[in-house]
């Protein structure tokens, strides 16, 4: 039996999807919800529906009993995220799942001298905790979300450009819909024991390359500049932006500008069978 958690969210839900599309019956799917009214819709389609919460350590047990692959979506709380994924770890143990995979985050630097230590911290304990158990597991080292790119540009980038902190660095950007499609391959085939895959796309861009693509989609000269992380952070606080949104962007434009998501790793690209999508073949509606 397959454990998906996340199935409501964007990547467990695609991931769902694939492996439907993939043969698995629904009947061999487990989806952990928080509640039965959740419960209800996907027991309408055949799965087989499970209450559970990443708070609450019991509920963790029982849900995780009979389960041999267990997909762990990383919970969306930072503030939160370490003590429920320690949660989900000392469960799926006592409750002694076969295999965990885990969708952890690619980086480079991995102390506190990092733009992004604060997202980084939940995910590092929670890689060391699986390696430290005595489950199999796989690590899955998702690159920047391509779907991503409004939030960094914003909404009104026709008219204001894209006005960002990252530099001229390079970004090896995935869409949610690839990554799900590895995840899912590397679920139901054998080997992946104990395995560490990166997630990133071959091709990087720069961020003076989406402006480009941009322009050329939106009939209109897109430009591209660079702020420090504080002109950025003033900007967009004196335009009404909560500044822990503002701080949290910034954090990500120095992670980017410092180099954090350029890899040249082709384990996505393996695991596809096929390139990776890419920006310049990405409709504009779809970011």
């Amino acid at each position: 039996m397959i454990l998906i958690t996340g199935a409501t969210g964007q990547l467990g839900g695609l991931v769902l999807e694939n492996l439907i599309k993939k043969g698995i019956s629904p009947n061999s799917i487990a989806i952990l919800v928080r509640d039965e009214e959740k419960a209800t819709q996907f027991k309408e389609k055949g799965f087989v529906a499970k209450i559970g919460s990443y708070d609450n350590y019991s509920s963790l047990v029982s849900a995780f009993k009979g389960i041999d692959k267990l997909l762990f979506i990383s919970a969306s709380d930072v503030q939160l995220r370490s003590q429920q994924h320690e949660n989900v770890v000392k469960a799926a143990q006592e409750a002694e799942v076969g295999h965990v995979f885990y969708t952890s985050f690619e980086r480079r630097n991995e102390t506190e001298s990092s733009p992004i230590s604060f997202v980084a911290k939940a995910h590092l304990e929670t890689e060391k905790a699986l390696l430290e158990s005595s489950m199999n597991y796989t690590l899955f080292r998702n690159n920047l979300y391509m779907d991503l790119l409004p939030a960094f540009i914003g909404e009104k980038v026709a008219e204001t450009g894209i006005y960002f902190p990252a530099g001229e660095q390079e970004t090896g950007f995935v869409t949610r819909s690839d990554m799900a499609e590895a995840i899912a391959e590397v679920i139901i085939s054998e080997g992946h024991e104990n395995k560490t895959y990166y997630l990133t796309n071959p091709e990087k861009v720069k961020f003076a390359a989406v402006s480009e693509f941009l322009s050329g989609q939106l009939k209109a000269n897109i430009s591209y500049y660079s702020p420090s992380s504080d002109e950025y952070v003033n900007t967009l606080t004196g335009a009404g932006v909560p500044a822990e949104f503002a701080q949290f962007f910034a954090s990500f434009g120095a992670a980017i500008q410092e180099g954090e998501f350029d890899t040249d790793k082709t384990d996505l690209e393996n695991l596809l069978g096929r390139k990776p999508i890419l920006i310049d073949n990405t409709e504009i509606s779809e970011l």
